[in-house]
């Protein structure tokens, strides 16, 4: 029986493994959404882009859902503090996304060519403005979160969206529209035919250099212009979730601890960097698929990267440093884990198999002739 350290280690991994699958799966969705305008130069060839996102895009964003859940139930001092202190943040997010089933539905309802570009243009929000709000909230995370617990535990926030907007987070956003755009790229170069594809490896190439540039950027200002965080006493990795028990000392580079006591770590930055290059080198063969899956390890890497930086804080607060929440005291109950964890070990392989499923089933490419010949949904 796993005790209660274990649990939330387990259950921590289990965060971050949906996080990855999230940016894997619907991280493909979001980039070609990002640029189907720019490289499809005529109706024809947005909707063949548009086809190879539009029948997996709700299935793929079942893991944005699951990340949400698990928080929900694994996290709820994180899920209370993040969703109702980022509430605008949260709710320009859903907005976009929401921008995305509207789009694909209305696009084609009238026979006009402005109607459609308003859709376009309402697709490429729903793809461009979560794909950069994702990096913004992770560069918040290393920065610190404005937010403090008062006398009765509420979380209670203390700025506003603006403050969000810090130059570190605006590059951490930077890195993650370029890591989604290379990875819809590297999608789009694979599924679509030409002259889509070779437009879109060429667009990948292109934002596999500003990632791996923005990327090491942002390594370089972590290391040697943020001040980390590290917890110095009163954690008590079986105890109770009381977030208020620790103190957390803040000092220059503390965000690099994990790194400097164990050197395997830098294995996550490094695949990082050597897969984006990869995708870029791929993207200029005919090895479409060794590119979308030198893609697929960028979106880990970057995730792990951060995560084991960040180790043991799930948000760290910027005002109030020992009232940030870390994995030893924001879980639920040990039982609760324990419950949910068999869920995830039943439920989890179903889904893997469900999605590997309707991916052979939609397996070949979508070409401008078939478009033609069928009329398109879109």
């Amino acid at each position: 029986m796993l005790d209660y350290e274990t649990l939330r280690i387990v259950w921590w991994l289990i965060l971050g493994v949906l996080l990855i699958g999230f940016a894997i799966m619907d991280g493909f969705d979001l980039g070609v959404a990002a640029i189907f305008r720019f490289i499809g130069r005529c109706d024809d060839e947005r909707r063949a882009l548009l086809e190879s996102i539009e029948p997996v895009w709700d299935g793929n964003q079942v893991w944005l859902i699951l990340g949400g859940g698990a928080t929900f139930a694994a996290w709820p001092l994180l899920y209370a503090a993040s969703f109702s202190g980022l509430y605008m943040a949260m709710f320009l997010l859903l907005v976009a996304l929401i921008l995305r089933p509207v789009g694909f539905t209305f696009r084609n309802k009238i026979e006009s060519a402005r109607w459609r570009d308003v859709w376009d243009w309402a697709l490429f929000v729903g793809g461009a403005v979560p794909a950069l709000l994702f990096g913004v909230a992770f560069g918040n995370l290393f920065l610190g979160v404005p937010f403090h617990f008062d006398e009765l535990q509420r979380p209670v926030y203390t700025a506003g969206f603006f403050n969000l907007l810090h130059p570190f987070a605006l590059l951490a956003g930077i890195v993650s529209v370029a890591m989604l755009v290379m990875h819809g790229a590297a999608y789009a170069a694979l599924k679509v035919g030409d002259p889509m594809s070779e437009r879109a490896a060429g667009v990948g190439r292109a934002a596999a250099v500003v990632f791996m540039l923005a990327f090491v950027a942002a390594g370089v200002w972590v290391a040697f212009g943020l001040e980390g965080q590290r917890v110095i006493s009163g954690i008590d990795a079986a105890g109770p979730a009381d977030p208020l028990r620790k103190s957390v000392e803040v000092a220059a580079g503390a965000w690099l601890d994990n790194y400097r006591a164990h050197a395997l770590l830098w294995l996550a930055p490094g695949s990082a960097l050597l897969a984006a290059m990869l995708t870029s080198v791929m993207l200029g063969t005919h090895r479409k698929d060794l590119a979308f899956l030198m893609s697929c390890i960028v979106q880990a890497g970057t995730i792990l990267t951060a995560g084991f930086a960040l180790f043991p804080f799930l948000l760290p607060s910027s005002t109030h440093p020992s009232h940030g929440l870390t994995v030893w005291d924001a879980s639920s109950s040990r039982t609760t884990l324990l419950i949910m964890l068999v869920a995830v070990i039943v439920f989890l392989p179903i889904v893997l198999a469900y999605t590997a499923w309707v991916f052979r089933v939609l397996r070949g490419r979508i070409t401008l002739e078939e478009i033609r010949r069928h009329g398109g949904a879109y």
